[in-house]
């Protein structure tokens, strides 16, 4: 199949989006399909370099007080890159703004499309500017209505969606490198960094965004014998500092870097009440660490309360707070539920999960030639 990624995000960018569309086009190419990449440019001209395939940059502006994330700018490369690669199909990754004409083309050329959600845009909208969010659920119903089939990331999802009146929906979860995240990793010399004193070590990995809600933390931070470390950057990261007093930030980390610090936490701790899968649950699951996280969105499909983790209230400090503290009385309840969470995501592999993307293609693409016939 010849394939184009329509991308909100890519990397260098670290996000759920920019994630797992390097991951489908890493698994389109071992399986020995042709994916094109199309995403927002970024400033690093050199940033394609190891991308597994092309990737075609569109003209794009860095987000108002958040330049981390860039938005696409109209452009006709879009439409030419699709027509160009001779497309048999469009996926659509968390499609708002570059999404948007990637759909406008595949339509116009007779493309199927599959739409892949992934970004509570509604909750940001909420959490941002107080308001927008009726607006923000048009514009998706506008795309994922005109799809021929939208994949949501987690039964919390799929729902929502179905609430707003989007149909054709199925689930799809995401892969998790059990390789690279494993309990092995734990590091003895980095944890004595961390926490010279043995505190127990509570982690939180993600951006620092105010829709995260990492200032939940501040109740963990006060716990005795606890070392809050956070892992990530963004907007927020000023004000989290003073908010947090004795957390250490340890800024961005990726790669096995990341792997080696998520393995050496005690607890997970993840705040934020918009995810619509929550990769970083995963993570640290697959690294045998219990996990404290909202019941809401997509932990409530990742985190079996009280087998390999907690759900606490969203938006609840002192839950948040009892629960950590609860797993930090109890070294056997943190081994027990590390050791379930790192058997519940051993089958979730990339792998598996860009197996079963392709099958949703080739299901499109049939449901296409047979309303053709």
């Amino acid at each position: 199949m010849r394939v184009v990624i329509v991308t909100e995000s890519f990397p260098p960018d670290v996000n759920g989006v920019a994630h797992c569309a390097l991951q489908t086009a890493r698994h389109l190419v071992r399986r020995g399909h042709t994916p094109l990449v199309i995403a927002p440019a970024v400033a690093d001209p050199a940033a394609d370099a190891d991308a597994p395939c092309a990737v075609v940059r569109v003209p794009s502006l860095p987000l108002p007080g958040y330049p981390q994330v860039r938005v696409a700018l109209p452009s006709r490369r879009v439409a030419a890159a699709i027509a160009a690669h001779r497309a048999d199909l469009v996926h659509l990754a968390g499609p708002f703004v570059l999404g948007v004409r990637g759909m406008t083309a595949a339509a116009r050329l007779g493309i199927p499309a599959v739409a892949v959600y992934q970004t509570d845009l509604a909750g940001y909208a909420r959490t941002y500017v107080g308001t927008g969010e009726g607006a923000a659920w048009r514009r998706l119903r506008a795309v994922h209505g005109a799809a021929d089939r939208t994949l949501a990331p987690s039964s919390a999802a799929l729902r929502d969606l179905e609430a707003h009146g989007i149909g054709r929906i199925r689930l799809w979860g995401r892969g998790v490198d059990t390789v690279r995240f494993r309990p092995g990793l734990r590091d003895t010399a980095l944890r004595h960094d961390l926490a010279p004193d043995g505190e127990l070590l509570v982690g939180y990995v993600g951006r620092l965004a105010p829709e995260k809600r990492v200032d939940l933390l501040a109740g963990v931070c006060a716990l005795p014998g606890v070392r809050v470390v956070v892992v990530g950057d963004g907007p927020s990261g000023p004000a989290l500092r003073a908010a947090l007093p004795g957390a250490r930030f340890l800024g961005r980390r990726t790669g096995d870097e990341l792997a080696r610090i998520f393995a050496s936490l005690d607890v997970f701790a993840h705040t934020g009440p918009y995810e619509t899968f929550c990769q970083t649950v995963q993570e640290a699951m697959a690294s045998g660490v219990p996990v404290v996280a909202p019941a809401a969105g997509g932990p409530l499909d990742l985190v079996d309360h009280g087998r390999t983790g907690l759900l606490v209230p969203p938006g609840d400090p002192d839950a948040l707070r009892e629960a950590v503290a609860a797993l930090a009385a109890s070294p056997a309840t943190r081994a027990a539920q590390g050791s379930a969470g790192r058997a519940a995501v051993e089958g979730r592999t990339w792998e598996a999960l860009g197996d079963e993307l392709i099958g949703h293609y080739l299901e499109v693409l049939r449901e296409r030639t047979a309303v053709a016939a």
